[in-house]
């Protein structure tokens, strides 16, 4: 009897060694809302993130980009109704080192910023310049290209240099843009005032309206107004140049760990000459 229970005493033993090593190897962790594995390989690691490290987007594995599509060339629609230019290459070479589809969502620029932050998308990517007030609202990455505020008229106006625009002229500029918001200031602050500045949904319409006459200039960023001058040979862009500043791409102040992850993607891809070589695909030198 003594034999018989000292043997199975050995085999419960056994039994349960074998349980407790099972439970502790094979079994892969499951990756948070918008795959914590994506953000390990992000940092270079092999091993699953820990969840507090792990970034989350607003649709498991996809990368939503809040867009306005009229901005060539930063972000437009091609002839078969999908999106190309800058912001959308760099965006989409983004979502591939974090192992996710990039997914554009396009609305009106003013709900750009807004659809961040109110998380029905992961990105603000939209030519998006940095300034203190965006701050207030979304965190930025690192600035992936500059940008040049112009401003376009017809080949006969009276405005030669910026300096004309003081002379009770009517601007036309893309609403919630930094055109507007600049030029809408006050005249102490280098501004024109509201009564002299028109906002429009795009820089199209922008441009619609000034061959209309219904303002005598449009300011906007350089790119996009080179392209709008080289389908209207009858516009041109002044020689002294509006303001400089920089985009970034904005993400949701309650996101630190995908703020994280894209700025890491982006400045791998720019040390890489990735996000170089977009650039030049779109725009030439002069």
């Amino acid at each position: 009897m003594k034999k018989i229970l000292t043997m199975a005493l050995a085999l419960s033993m056994a039994l349960t060694m074998a349980a407790c090593g099972s439970s502790n190897s094979g079994a892969a962790s499951t990756p948070a809302a918008g795959s914590s594995a994506a953000s390990a390989s992000a940092a270079g690691s092999s091993a699953a993130a820990e969840p507090e490290d792990a970034f989350t987007t607003v649709e498991s594995g996809k990368l939503h980009m809040a867009t306005n599509a009229a901005f060539p060339p930063y972000e437009m629609t091609d002839d078969n109704g999908g999106f190309e230019g800058i912001d959308v290459e760099i965006a989409t070479a983004i979502a591939d080192k974090l192992g996710l589809e990039l997914v554009v969502d396009d609305m009106d620029f003013s709900s750009v910023i807004n659809a961040v932050q109110g998380g029905k998308a992961d990105i603000a990517m939209a030519g998006l310049t940095v300034n203190e007030e965006r701050k207030q609202n979304v965190d930025f990455t690192a600035s992936y290209a500059t940008g040049v505020q112009v401003v376009i008229v017809p080949e006969d106006s009276d405005i030669t240099t910026v300096d004309d625009l003081s002379n009770d002229k009517m601007i036309g500029t893309q609403e919630a843009t930094t055109g507007y918001i600049y030029c809408s200031d006050t005249p102490e602050n280098g501004g024109y005032g509201e009564d002299h500045v028109v906002a429009y949904t795009n820089g199209a319409t922008a441009i619609q309206a000034l061959l209309g006459g219904k303002v005598d200039a449009v300011v906007i960023d350089n790119e996009p107004a080179k392209a709008f001058v080289a389908a209207n040979p009858t516009l041109k862009i002044l020689d002294t140049e509006y303001v400089t500043e920089e985009y970034a791409i904005g993400i949701s102040k309650e996101n630190n760990a995908l703020l994280d992850a894209v700025n890491g993607a982006l400045e791998e891809l720019i040390a890489d000459g990735t996000v170089q070589s977009i650039v030049d695909k779109y725009i030439t030198a002069d």
